[in-house]
């Protein structure tokens, strides 16, 4: 089994999440700061805009419209300018702060949520991934989803993969033509493992982030794990972008409590070099996740 361990090349984030590989660059929130960056992977960080919520997941639409979650307010914006505008008010279908989420090659958003207060000491349980049709329709999408978390669709476009983070596993779900749940499975059960950020990559292997055991694990549908990957600090999402795709991008901290994280600022961008490079499409579609 592969071993890698990254080294340091950004820090003083308070809690960096979701990231992409975009035109180029790594883009990602930090969450406790309310910002959106872009990185060079030189580690040179520029802001894209702030936010009056805390941002969760990024996409962006066919036309190049960046999107991005607000988690507390339940509501995708997007991006004109510098400002950001209401795209999607999910308020009335996710029961609590919205999470992560990615959007498919024809504008639809799959956009999960936490279902309980994870930081208040509310009692788990299960919630719902919520839809955005590229018209503007919102609906349910999947119920029973035991905390939503990072996603990704696969290149080909048929099915969206989810890390259940409290249920330990990775789940499948088989899209229809027009996007909506034709059937869903497990598709890897983690064990010890806590699912977080997820990416996807050429040999259909997921690379995984998992805060509770502290380390990333490569795994294939199945569960058997390929590689693992040491961090500096607390792994909470990855993604594959960089030079013909084969760097391994690491948000991480020393806490994900809201508080702490904005005072200590102990987030990094982490990265490693990796034999198997990232799949997708032109737009990539992998994306991380949020706590």
């Amino acid at each position: 089994m592969k071993n890698y361990e990254t080294e340091i090349s950004a820090t003083g984030l308070a809690f960096p999440e979701g990231p992409r590989w975009h035109e180029d660059r790594l883009w990602f929130t930090d969450q406790h700061a309310r910002r959106i960056y872009a990185m060079q992977t030189a580690g040179a960080l520029q802001t894209v805009a702030d936010t009056s919520d805390l941002p969760g997941g990024l996409g962006w639409l066919p036309d190049g419209t960046l999107l991005v979650v607000y988690m507390t307010q339940r509501r995708i914006m997007r991006l004109s300018g510098t400002e950001l505008h209401p795209y999607a008010d999910l308020s009335q279908h996710a029961r609590f702060h919205c999470n992560d989420m990615v959007v498919d090659a024809v504008g639809r958003v799959y956009a999960g949520n936490f279902g309980f207060d994870l930081h208040g000491g509310q009692a788990m349980c299960a919630t719902e991934i919520v839809l955005v049709d590229s018209d503007g329709t919102i609906e349910p999408f999947a119920t029973d989803v035991v905390f939503p978390n990072g996603s990704v669709i696969t290149p080909d476009g048929r099915q969206l993969l989810v890390a259940e983070t409290f249920a330990r596993r990775i789940s499948a779900f088989d899209l229809n033509r027009d996007g909506r749940l034709q059937s869903r499975r497990v598709w890897a059960e983690l064990g010890e493992a806590t699912p977080d950020g997820i990416c996807l990559d050429r040999e259909g292997a997921l690379w995984v982030a998992s805060p509770g055991s502290g380390e990333l694990i490569r795994v294939k549908q199945g569960g058997v794990i390929l590689a693992r990957c040491t961090t500096r600090g607390t792994p909470y999402a990855c993604m594959l972008g960089g030079y013909e795709r084969r760097t391994l991008f690491v948000c991480s901290a020393e806490t994900d409590d809201p508080d702490l994280a904005a005072e200590r600022e102990s987030g990094r961008i982490e990265q490693v070099e990796v034999a198997v490079p990232g799949a997708g499409r032109p737009r990539e579609l992998a994306t991380g996740g949020g706590l």
